[in-house]
């Protein structure tokens, strides 16, 4: 992961958003500078929608309900890519690719879809889930991706690793021998970070293709 930011225990820390920071979030982008067309009020309801409707969201996304999940925070799926990779060190860069030329993985699924906020704005949320032979390996790579400035699997679209996805908006889970890697990134208009942290913590939750 790259510009992750750190706490003072050294730490990766998660952008944490309340009701109210979800709501202030939404009338500040308005007020600023009116993207999207959008005004105060309409940005306020996508942005409290998709605060109630996370919970539900998280439940479809496990189900690998992907549109559904979007439905549910009151967004809008407009475009999705994916591809399977059988080596993960191509695809990788840092010292997670050193990793990886320790420690190969037996698959990497990569996807990349653009999302509607229904608030006039668009981004753009990439998932990896990279399957490792054991347990162990996976829960080592975990470590190794969610501390700064160790690289990360080259997430699906973008040339080069740091032009579009940046680590500021990231999350990751270990499910056994599998490690899920999600970002997310602006395209249109200007999301919330309320809705850029929402929309990988929703994301994190898919099960590998």
């Amino acid at each position: 992961m790259v510009n992750q930011p750190r706490g003072p225990d050294g730490r990766w820390v998660k952008y944490k958003y309340g009701a109210g920071a979800l709501a202030t979030a939404g009338v500040v982008v308005a007020a600023t500078s009116g993207i999207g067309g959008g005004s105060a009020a309409s940005l306020d309801s996508a942005a409290s929608q998709a605060l109630k409707g996370k919970s539900s969201s998280k439940k479809s996304a496990q189900k690998g309900r992907q549109s559904e999940a979007w439905q549910r925070l009151g967004w809008r799926q407009l475009k999705k890519t994916a591809k399977r990779e059988l080596k993960c060190g191509p695809h990788s860069f840092g010292e997670v690719q050193r990793f990886f030329l320790r420690h190969p993985c037996v698959d990497l699924d990569r996807m990349i879809v653009t999302i509607g906020d229904g608030a006039g704005n668009t981004l753009a949320v990439s998932v990896a889930w990279v399957k490792m032979p054991k347990a162990s390996e996976a829960s080592e790579l975990k470590r190794l991706i969610d501390k700064d400035g160790t690289g990360n699997v080259s997430l699906y679209g973008e040339a080069q690793h740091g032009t579009r996805f940046t680590g500021k908006n990231y999350d990751s889970r270990q499910a056994k021998k599998l490690v899920v890697i999600a970002e997310s990134a602006p395209v249109t208009g200007r999301p919330s970070e309320a809705t850029l942290e929402t929309a990988v913590e929703v994301a994190v939750e898919f099960p590998a293709p």
